[in-house]
């Protein structure tokens, strides 16, 4: 075959499902959520309502984009097709950056849950043994990837089934030695809302974290076998199951124990579902729900690595990186990429060995900054499209987001709204003292790149190819 190798189509319908579960259950709900529930208590709930909402509208306008441009860079190539090859540009390298990031996040959370077990346990240790692990798994055919992560995203929504439903007992039956709860911690300790209003804004910010990864799927398309069929009905899934366990999980928790336990002031020490049931006296069971946190973990931080990785392939097609990130293996892995793709393993080895469980949160400020950028870039995508198709006389998409324009808008200006209060947020300084620089120099390299020999015939080449 002429021209360059491709990436392979192998992924089917029920594993690009389970890759974005993957991606999007990971430390957000499950060590994350301690941190939402620390500023807005029970309330906490309506915060992972809204915010599931949000993630709805993020995940149906790219499936809107993505069935007519199932190309390699996902939404990335779409800004660039859309808005300009500096939004092509900031989009994909921002958010390969921001999930990097993200990905020596979950490793260091996985750690933090095995010195559940191991209190003295430095932590670096296992994130270097935990990230060589994720790197082998990545370094394999893609259908290894699939098959694996399917089975890696089906052990923690089982578990939270599971978590739910043991929970929903407790609260209205009771369970041997332990009295029924009811619902009285939702109103006891402070009220529903202990924290007024602004408490809930601030556990929009740590709920919103928790959705970060439903665009998994979107980038899948380049590998799907029917990108038309599978990736809205992957989108629908993914979005609904993630936002039914997220809501009823939240509920759980804030309902078995008073939130100011829960919350343990806000500390990272453990997960609030090991906390749950280990305030229940059920120790046994907290042990298998740390034992999920930390495949849970593993798999996010799996399938952000995959992302990641595609994400570092498609800059290298437009010429937006070096060269050979963009190479594959003759079964059609971007290794290159992914090498490239661990340094964010790295920075969490030495973030962990220098600050600890504290690096957690440094690495969360920065990657809630780079995804939110992202979401807005996405949203003026999906205007763009919406209005360049018409203007051409153009069919619209098979996949129509309900409600745009006026839902997409209410969406960038909540994104808008919750980018502007992190500047607000003690212990998120990170994610600005680095996130402005880092746009600044973003758009400096893009300017040096468009004065490059053959930069312009390079892009459009790779675009033909991928229209066609």
């Amino acid at each position: 075959m002429d021209g360059p190798p491709e990436l392979s189509r192998r992924l089917k319908s029920r594993q690009l499902a389970m890759i974005g579960i993957g991606g999007a259950i990971g430390t957000g709900l499950f060590l994350g959520s301690t941190l939402a529930i620390s500023n807005a208590g029970p309330a906490t709930i309506v915060a992972y309502i809204l915010c599931g909402l949000v993630a709805m509208v993020i995940a149906w306008a790219l499936a809107e984009m993505v069935v007519v441009h199932p190309e390699a860079g996902a939404f990335g190539a779409i800004a660039h097709r859309y808005l300009g090859g500096w939004a092509g540009f900031v989009v994909r390298w921002t958010y390969w950056a921001g999930q990097v990031i993200a990905v020596g996040g979950e490793v260091i959370a996985a750690g933090i849950y095995l010195q559940y077990w191991w209190p003295q346990l430095p932590l670096w240790i296992p994130v270097v043994l935990l990230s060589a692990v994720i790197l082998v798994v990545n370094a394999v055919t893609v259908s290894f990837f699939g098959s694996l992560e399917y089975w890696f995203s089906m052990v923690k929504v089982t578990a939270i089934a599971v978590f739910v439903v043991l929970g929903f007992v407790l609260i209205f039956f009771g369970l041997p030695g332990q009295p029924a709860t009811g619902f009285g911690n939702l109103t006891s300790h402070g009220g529903f809302l202990p924290n007024g209003i602004g408490g809930l804004g601030l556990a929009m910010i740590f709920s919103l974290f928790s959705y970060i990864g439903t665009e998994v799927v979107s980038v899948t398309a380049a590998e799907s076998k029917d990108p038309a069929r599978d990736i809205p009905r992957a989108a629908r899934k993914m979005v609904l199951r993630v936002g039914f366990f997220y809501v009823l999980a939240i509920i759980v928790i804030v309902s078995i124990v008073p939130w100011t336990v829960a919350a343990q002031g806000g500390t990272l020490d453990a997960s609030p579902f090991v906390k749950v049931f280990a305030a229940a006296n059920i120790p046994a069971a907290a042990g298998v729900m740390n034992f999920v946190v930390i495949t849970a973990a593993l798999s996010s931080a799996n399938t952000n690595l995959y992302v990641t990785t595609r994400m570092a392939h498609s800059l290298a097609l437009h010429r937006l990186a070096p060269a050979w990130a963009g190479r594959l293996t003759s079964s059609g892995v971007p290794r290159n990429a992914l090498a490239l793709s661990a340094v964010g393993m790295a920075i969490a080895a030495v973030l962990s060995a220098q600050s600890n469980s504290q690096a957690y949160l440094v690495i969360f400020g920065v990657s809630i900054f780079a995804a939110i950028v992202v979401w807005i870039l996405i949203m003026l995508s999906h205007f763009a499209f919406r209005i360049r198709r018409r203007r051409a006389g153009l069919p619209p998409s098979p996949v129509r987001l309900l409600g745009a324009p006026v839902t997409s808008g209410v969406t960038t200006v909540f994104l808008l709204a919750v980018l502007v209060s992190t500047f607000f947020v003690p212990g998120l300084g990170p994610a600005w003292q680095f996130g402005i620089p880092f746009f600044v120099l973003l758009l400096l390299v893009y300017g040096a790149l468009r004065l490059r020999p053959g930069h312009h015939e390079a892009t459009s080449a790779v675009t033909a190819r991928e229209t066609a």
